[in-house]
């Protein structure tokens, strides 16, 4: 069995909270990941960029560096690499194979005692940067912050991009509640960089927290003024956070200075965001406030030219609150299911979207979205792709990025 096909195996287990499972698994192993210091970075928007940031920075500070991101666009072995490079084939089963022969309780139990597909992932990843000698690893929470698989390191910084609502159903609807479970990284005595543009009452419920769990909180500040090589004026803030990040990082004894932390933000690549792909323009933007950044984004980087958007989003996303911001800077929006059992049918909200402004015509497959919206973007406009990462990912294969 391929080790993708391995751990595809494993998606049909239930999300389950708890840090139970990968702290006996880690402890089985042989503690991977205490052999190298960690930077964790948790957050709604941003975080992955932030990551994209503070690897490219650490590694031209001379640090052989891993870095761990979900999900994945257009490969698994995208989440795991090793300065730049996506973990090959045969590590990846090398990794796998390290897991289950340590924790050979995770076939043997029922479901309830399983390592999940992320945990295993987790797991994975750190057994490869141990294999591989990194010097340092940026691990990218995956979901919330108190039961992420991630949060069973003890890293050495910890930060936190700006919140927004986002998985309301599995971390609550309020903005604080969504803070708090963010903070759950926060651990005593290391210290916990946020992002400088939060939500006041995200804010109160982050400093709170940071008290509370004796972690020392550090503000990031509004914005990066040197060169960043990722697109768009949010991108500015979450350089902004990964600068601070690095900078405690450095403080706790990793070192790298000022020109390297420049020179990563000014070089970093983070694919799917705000990303040209042959003429096509993709970003992720998968609920409001990455809509809204979004949004705001595109007149700014493409003045006057009209926006032909595909268009689709999961079941458990806020399309509503998505097509809100989106709308209204769009010329036509091209519905189409992501290639996922969770997508939403585009049938069920083509008349919201056609009564938020946008002409609106709705496609059964990716490849058709496409080929219409750079049909009609032939006047000078730009066809876009938004609203999940996995139709991007999907449009990003297609278009020959990956």
């Amino acid at each position: 069995m391929r080790p993708g096909d391995y751990l595809d195996s494993l998606k049909p287990l239930a999300m389950r909270f708890g840090l139970e499972r990968m702290e006996r698994a880690l402890e089985a192993m042989g503690h991977p990941e205490r052999v190298f210091p960690s930077l964790q970075v948790a957050g709604t928007n941003g975080k992955g960029s932030t990551c994209a940031m503070a690897a490219e920075a650490l590694s031209r500070a001379g640090h052989r560096v891993g870095l761990y991101t979900s999900p994945h666009l257009v490969r698994f072995h995208e989440r795991i690499q090793v300065d730049g490079v996506p973990i090959p084939d045969a590590a990846l089963s090398e990794a796998v194979e390290e897991v289950r022969r340590a924790c050979p309780w995770h076939e043997a139990g029922d479901e309830s005692g399983r390592l999940t597909y992320f945990e295993f992932a987790t797991l994975a990843a750190l057994a490869h940067f141990r294999r591989e000698g990194v010097g340092v690893a940026v691990l990218e929470v995956g979901l919330g912050g108190r039961f992420d698989a991630t949060t069973a390191v003890t890293p050495r910084v910890t930060a936190v991009s700006r919140i927004g609502l986002d998985h309301v159903q599995l971390l609550g609807d309020s903005l604080a509640g969504i803070a708090r479970e963010k903070a759950g990284i926060f651990k005593r005595g290391v210290p916990a960089v946020v992002a400088f543009a939060q939500p006041p009452e995200a804010m109160a419920a982050l400093r709170e927290e940071a008290d509370r769990r004796g972690a020392p909180l550090h503000l990031a500040a509004p914005g990066w003024d040197g060169p960043v090589s990722l697109a768009g004026p949010h991108q500015r803030g979450n350089a902004a956070l990964a600068a601070a990040a690095l900078r405690q990082l450095d403080a706790a004894g990793v070192r790298v200075g000022e020109e390297a932390i420049a020179s990563g933000i000014a070089t970093a690549r983070w694919p799917g965001r705000l990303e040209q792909v042959s003429g096509v323009l993709l970003d992720g933007a998968h609920n409001p406030d990455g809509a809204a950044a979004l949004a705001t984004a595109l007149p700014l980087l493409h003045p006057g030219r009209p926006i032909e958007m595909v268009f689709g989003v999961l079941s458990d996303k806020d399309h509503r609150g998505i097509l809100r911001a989106l709308a209204p800077v769009v010329r036509r929006l091209h519905l189409v299911g992501p290639d996922s059992p969770r997508a939403r049918d585009p049938a069920t909200y083509r008349d919201l979207a056609a009564g938020l402004g946008a002409e609106v015509d709705v496609h059964a497959r990716c490849k058709e979205a496409i080929a219409c919206a750079r049909a009609r973007a032939a006047d000078g406009g730009l066809a876009c792709v938004a609203g999940s990462l996995y139709l991007v990912g999907e449009a990003r294969r297609l278009l020959g990025g990956g």
